[in-house]
């Protein structure tokens, strides 16, 4: 890998150590001549790939861009009125150039640092706080996938949650007026676990039997509203939950979930600023009572205090991650919707309580015309109580209709034969009703008086009272609180984000600008194949690409997060046993050290887990294995395997491993989290796997968002190709079960992964891998020193990853790994992955796109840190009165009047010269987590609660 110093290829924007000075100083530590033979010294030969990527050779940003426009141009924009869960909204241009497109949001990582993430923390907070408002509930998460997914997450709640003896084993009951994707995605869940679900009309009361849960829709897919508080009240005297899927919009109108008495709301937030996006990625949401918040799926933020006393934010009840609970998981969900959970809770900031109601009133206002005109004219809609949506009977003349509005730009909802459902909007305007009722063969009618709500329905409590939602009201002063809270934070915009297992890589400028063009930002997801012809070959060639990078023989990109498409690829081999006859294959083994997420998902899709011990380098232990293998041969569906390992290591036994568990009639499931150390080199679908998960979010570059989006797609070899995942729209039982809501999941942020490969080619994408192994390595062989590397593999090295171990130095001086993790702040460091796979250690992954200057600029930061640790070690001072203690340190604690440490104040933020010219100051101290815990706040609370 020779590079020439004047070359401007997109690869050498790409690829941060690109000189071949940087190269060689990269290599003479670690000990090799050149990169290719570090690269075949650490990959295992007999998994190496024997061909090149056949991709198309890279392109140009110039070119790329090029190309999008191409594809966005065989799409067709419309009036979108389909409706079915989905609005088109005005994204607010001071919130989509500044937190959608703006890199200080998209670019940064999952809160659990929080002394870093104040300013998203906050906007979460916010958006927890929105929904709580709106829905009437108490506590609700930061965050969910879909609304459909949501659902289903909350129909297992339900299940989990219910104590009472005769309705805990009962059915689920979803109201017929559910959104079509939301029953087939129950279903799908339902049928994997084993519970029975019955769809009826509960607005004429519900059906005979046991029952666990309820699920009503408010307002319903047919536009129907009703009163849910009778039947609500019935499924409590049966000892039934009760969950609501409620529209926040039409909730400025409605008696909200919580004040009728459900145990549970969920939804979307799409229509709340966040672009249509062909079908995501958009924020759900949960909320529920009090009692139930500890059994929540998904990320709860909430307030507690830092070392100081200040009021700060982190992330609660973190026991309820996956890494940690493991097949006890209260769910498999491991990211969320961050970037858009902030983007419409930043739209309600800005339209406040009365904008809200206001866009409601209006889009309500123009439902009520568009009905008082069909009916003058004679049509028959079928409610007299509805929101925003309206359906019609027109006996035969369906398609006649639909085809008439299309003609005039109106995508319009056909039922069947004989119903069109007519959706309004915030975009809608009195002349696209005029084209809507013309397309019915009406004129409009001038009396708009008819079909109020009913008054049983009214809402009258307020809400968004907090004066965040009632302060900013000019652009100004919103455009410089979203500037605040960014700079609160530390994204890969400033820093390096040195995060194992997480791949925080360069998110090109060129990937990310057709997001939100409108030619595919405002394309609803079930709009005619005939206006998404660029969507769908986009997404077509991306799959295509896909399956020859992994070797597999197809792939779907329906999985909207990596856990789902975990989910996918288990429900998938699911499907091949049980069509063979083989329903006894339920048991998975999981190695001890695989991802959290992993045994999850193995749960969610019916499995029991069988965990197989890691041997002391860290690698499987075959004796286990053989036994456990043994002992399950009859039952025996998959093993769920990390590759690289999760300890960052290549191991050299993966095909025994797989021979071994085909030879007892399983599948193999590997988990592609580590595909960003495979790409061009080695193929999953070529050494052994049947089925993989890939992570978009990672290897391929949509950025994290500060927690999602991600995109998880499912890739597998063709005797799993019929079951992976079917069309929830569409879908009929015996197929491929649903992941996601929509047919592309979170098809919106696509052109980004589309855009990365073409912009590398097959060539750039493999040095890409490599140069992310040299990385690696060079950390690695710089840092053992100082804090010895946990696993190694041929050659003693790593992958695209390394462990620190610090429990020795822990064990001698108390200073741990945490206080690591927070003194890197002072030195301007987002912390690498904390106690993860291994507790008292370290993870580190500089990512290809890091530059020799950055890289050494951690290591330098790192053996600063083994100084402090040194001094703690020769008593200088005790660790409770260490800079790595007391670390991070606001701005606030160095020029107070009482400073009284036993280290200078200059040691304590200037560590080291270079600070002095480029400081980032945390806005609070060190957290303090469990009083959050015990104290659980999740909204925005007036701060003097928290003042002493």
């Amino acid at each position: 890998m020779t590079v020439s110093s004047t070359s401007t290829t997109f690869v050498d924007r790409h690829i941060g150590a690109r000189r071949q000075a940087d190269i060689d100083v990269m290599l003479k530590s670690v000990g090799y001549h050149s990169v290719d033979s570090l690269v075949d010294t650490a990959v295992p030969n007999d998994i190496r790939q024997d061909v090149a990527l056949r991709l198309q050779d890279a392109l140009s940003e110039v070119e790329v861009l090029a190309e999008l426009r191409k594809l966005a141009a065989k799409n067709k924009t419309a009036v979108q009125m389909i409706g079915q869960g989905y609005y088109d909204t005005v994204t607010p241009p001071v919130i989509r150039r500044n937190v959608l497109e703006s890199p200080a949001w998209y670019t940064a990582y999952t809160p659990y640092q929080p002394e870093i993430s104040q300013g998203r923390l906050e906007a979460l907070l916010n958006f927890q706080t929105m929904v709580q408002d709106l829905v009437g509930l108490p506590i609700a998460n930061a965050s969910l996938l879909d609304e459909a997914t949501a659902v289903a997450e909350a129909v297992l709640m339900m299940r989990r949650a219910n104590k009472n003896k005769n309705a805990a084993a009962g059915k689920t009951v979803l109201d017929a007026d559910c959104l079509p994707q939301t029953i087939a995605i129950v279903k799908g869940r339902a049928e994997a676990l084993g519970f029975e679900v019955e769809i009826a009309d509960l607005s004429q009361g519900l059906p005979d039997g046991d029952i666990n849960g309820i699920v009503l829709q408010q307002p319903g897919v047919s536009g129907r509203v009703f009163d849910h508080s009778a039947v609500i009240a019935a499924a409590k005297e049966r000892g039934a939950l009760v969950t609501v899927a409620a529209d926040l919009l039409a909730l400025t109108l409605i008696t909200p979930p919580g004040e009728q008495g459900a145990d549970i709301a969920v939804g979307s937030t799409q229509r709340f600023g966040v672009p249509l996006f062909f079908g995501g990625p958009h924020a759900a949401y949960m909320a529920v009572q009090k009692g139930l918040e500890r059994s929540m799926p998904g990320r709860l933020v909430g307030v507690s205090k830092d070392d100081a006393g200040t009021p700060a934010y982190r992330l609660a009840l973190q026991t309820r991650e996956q890494h940690i609970r493991r097949e006890k998981a209260t769910s498999n969900i491991c990211t969320a919707q961050a970037l858009l959970a902030i983007v419409s809770s930043m739209y309600a900031v800005y339209h406040g309580p009365d904008g809200l109601k206001a866009i409601a009133e209006t889009a309500h206002n123009h439902a009520r015309t568009l009905a008082t005109s069909l009916k003058a004219a004679g049509l028959e809609v079928l409610h007299g109580s509805f929101f925003d949506t309206v359906t019609v009977r027109v006996p035969g003349k369906a398609a006649e209709i639909v085809a008439s509005a299309e003609a005039k730009g109106i995508n319009l909802r056909g039922i069947d034969a004989d119903t069109v459902g007519v959706s309004v909007d915030e975009t809608t305007t009195t002349a696209i009703l005029a084209d809507v009722v013309a397309a019915f063969g009406a004129p409009v009618s001038s009396d708009g008086e008819g079909f109020a709500l009913d008054a049983a329905v009214e809402r009258s409590s307020d809400y968004l009272q907090h004066p965040v939602f009632n302060t900013h009201r000019s652009e100004t002063q919103l455009l410089r609180y979203i500037r605040k809270l960014s700079d609160r934070d530390l994204a890969l915009d400033r820093t390096m984000i040195p995060l194992g297992s997480c791949t925080m890589k360069l998110n090109a400028t060129a990937e990310m600008e057709a997001i939100s063009w409108p030619e595919f930002a405002s394309i609803h997801p079930f709009a005619p194949d005939s206006q998404t012809e660029g969507w769908r070959e986009l997404i077509a060639d991306l799959e295509s690409q896909l399956t020859e990078i992994t070797g597999y023989d197809q792939v779907s990109i329906q999985p909207n997060a990596g856990s789902q498409g975990e989910l996918a690829g288990l429900l998938a081999i699911r499907g091949y046993h049980r069509s063979r006859g083989d329903d006894q294959r339920n048991v998975c083994l999981i190695p001890a050290s695989a991802h959290g997420t992993n045994a999850a998902s193995a749960v969610l899709a019916g499995m029991k887990v069988v965990v197989v011990a890691t041997a002391a380098d860290g690698t499987i232990d075959h004796e286990d294995l053989q036994a456990k293998i043994e002992a399950h041969k009859d039952v025996l569906s998959a093993i769920m395997i990390t590759y690289p390992s999760t300890h960052g290591v290549y191991d050299a036994d993966v095909r025994e491993v797989c021979d071994s568990v085909h030879a007892a009639g399983g599948q193999v499931y590997i988990d592609g989290a580590n595909l960003n150390a495979l790409v061009g080199l080695a193929q999953p679908g070529k050494f052994g796997g049947d089925v993989s998960h890939l992570n978009l979010h990672k290897t391929f570059c949509i950025p994290h968002g500060g927690g999602g989006p991600g995109v998880g797609p499912v890739a597998a070899k063709a005797h799993l190709a019929p079951f992976m995942p079917g069309n929830a729209a569409a879908w009929a039982e015996g197929n491929g079960v649903p992941i996601s809501a929509s047919r592309f999941g979170s098809a919106g942020v696509l052109p980004i992964s589309w855009a990365y490969v073409k912009l590398m080619g097959g060539e750039g994408l493999t040095e890409a891998t490599k140069s992310a192994l040299l990385a690696a390595n060079y950390i690695a062989s710089r840092l053992n020193e100082y804090f010895p590397v946990l696993y190694t593999g041929e050659g003693g090295l790593v992958a695209h990853e390394c462990i620190l171990d610090l429990r020795e130095l822990t064990a001698k001086t108390g200073v741990t790994a945490e206080d690591v993790a927070k003194r890197l702040i002072d030195y301007g460091f987002h912390a690498p992955t904390l106690a993860f796979p291994v507790a008292g250690t370290l993870m580190v992954e500089p990512t290809e796109s890091e530059d020799l200057g950055e890289i050494d600029r951690f290591i330098e930061a790192m053996i600063a840190i083994r100084k402090e640790i040194d001094q703690v070690a020769h008593g200088d001072f005790t660790v409770e009165n260490s800079p790595l203690r007391h670390a991070p340190h606001t701005a606030a604690a160095v020029v107070s009047s009482d400073w009284n440490r036993e280290y200078s104040r200059e040691q304590a933020v200037f560590p080291v010269h270079h600070l002095k010219q480029d400081k980032y100051f945390p806005p609070v101290g060190r957290i303090d987590g469990a009083a959050g815990d015990r104290h659980l706040v999740c909204s925005c609370p007036p701060l003097s609660e928290f003042e002493d």
